[in-house]
């Protein structure tokens, strides 16, 4: 069981060793029979498996060793053709290897070596009836490897029944964070945490942030409102196809895309270089994917920021994290955005920071009023009348929900003091 803070080389820790092994029987021949499966890595995630395999062909490109990874949302044909090819290396989602298991395309007969990457989330409730299945069909006499950044006490006592007594390497302390990285909280109130969101990005001129939600159906939705306010944004979750996943997150990485939100999908193990911030638009139920979300930034020796947006919803999971990374987050204020008094005094106490966030004034493009849409017959209401006032309720958003929109319908007063119609 092998732990490390995150972009820390825990992947080449155990590629190397393992490329080191496997080099004496190392073979030249085009034959199958003499590149059996030896080696098998097990990733959590489609992004994350193809990323280690990746590794794998870096590391060994003056080997005679191959290797494929397998993972689902794609045809399988492809994935068949290398494995008949032999593989000495199988990198591999559990779902998607399970597949081949039942088709007779992958053999298991020759594996020495298994590495449970993400060693948590592949532990969980999800994985582990199915890595149960693939420890089954493994030869008994093997070596067994966990790597993680963080091991919840219940992911430890389960990880004890699979591992026969196991060697522990701890490189820092558990759960800790990234030393590099810069943490900040923001209180806001709920229906504002979208306005705030933009506020930081085009006030302080964000080129490549990764933005975390909580839902698939949030991250689409805050994906489009972010384009609507001209952020160049894009999704990615586990609804998305690998396709559409895979470009995504390559035009982020090279900064066609300047922010990608996205669900805790792309907060396991993704090495996005130089990412100067994450912010955490829905704080995480689990505190430990926190560490793992912020571990995106302030990789391999580079300095980052993790923000975090929180309002009344998230205390209980804020206090969570804290107490998990035994670590006291600043708190600042942004004006006008600030909270009810309750989640104030709940975050805040005596210390209390408040910093000055004005949005630049961009004078390249004018904003027009969208008008609300409303059933034939019945007059305008008066609000949508107005010129659009940026750095307030975002009233072009005639997508909102009903309730959201009468939550913003305050800012007749900074129009004039015009009283909303009624709906």
């Amino acid at each position: 069981m092998a732990g490390a803070q995150t972009g820390t080389g825990k992947t080449a820790a155990f590629a190397l060793p393992i490329l080191q092994r496997l080099a004496p029987q190392a073979s030249t021949s085009a034959s199958p029979a003499r590149h059996a499966v030896r080696a098998l890595i097990l990733a959590p995630t489609r992004e994350l498996a193809i990323q280690v395999e990746q590794s794998f062909r870096d590391y060994a490109r003056h080997l005679p060793l191959r290797s494929t990874c397998v993972y689902g949302g794609v045809d399988m044909n492809a994935q068949i053709e290398k494995l008949r090819l032999g593989v000495e290396i199988l990198v591999a989602t559990p779902g998607r290897l399970l597949d081949h298991v039942q088709n007779k395309t992958v053999m298991f007969n020759q594996v020495s070596m298994l590495v449970l990457d993400e060693g948590d989330r592949m532990l969980d409730m999800g994985f582990l009836p199915d890595i149960r299945r693939i420890l089954a069909l493994l030869p008994v006499s093997r070596q067994n490897m966990l790597f993680s950044a963080t091991f919840p006490d219940e992911i430890r006592k389960l990880a004890a029944t699979l591992l026969t007594n196991p060697v522990e390497v701890q490189v820092a302390a558990r759960n800790a964070l990234a030393e590099l990285v810069t943490h900040v909280v923001h209180p806001v109130a709920r229906e504002k945490k979208r306005e705030l969101l933009c506020h930081i990005i085009q006030t302080r001129d964000l080129k490549q942030v990764l933005v975390f939600c909580g839902t698939r159906i949030g991250t689409n939705r805050l994906a489009h409102q972010l384009r609507r306010e001209h952020i160049h944004a894009d999704a990615i979750h586990g609804d998305k196809s690998q396709a559409e996943r895979l470009v995504a997150l390559e035009e982020f990485k090279a900064g066609k895309v300047a922010v990608l939100v996205a669900t805790d999908v792309a907060s396991r193990g993704l090495d996005i270089e130089g990412l100067p911030q994450v912010i955490n638009f829905d704080i995480p139920r689990s505190p430990e994917d926190y560490v793992h979300r912020i571990g995106r930034t302030g990789r391999a020796g580079l300095t980052g920021e993790a923000i975090s947006l929180v309002s009344s919803d998230d205390l209980e999971s804020f206090a969570a994290i804290e107490r998990l990374i035994k670590k006291r987050i600043d708190r600042v204020i942004v004006p006008g955005y600030e909270p009810d008094p309750g989640t104030l005094s709940s975050l805040l106490g005596k210390d209390v920071a408040v910093r000055e966030l004005q949005r630049p004034r961009d004078t390249s493009r004018s904003v027009t009023p969208v008008p609300k849409e409303r059933p034939r017959g019945k007059p305008a209401d008066p609000i949508f009348s107005q010129p659009y006032e940026p750095g307030y309720a975002s009233i072009s958003d005639r997508h909102a929900p009903p309730a959201a929109r009468r939550r913003e319908r305050p800012i007749a007063a900074l129009l004039g003091g015009l009283k909303p119609a009624k709906t």
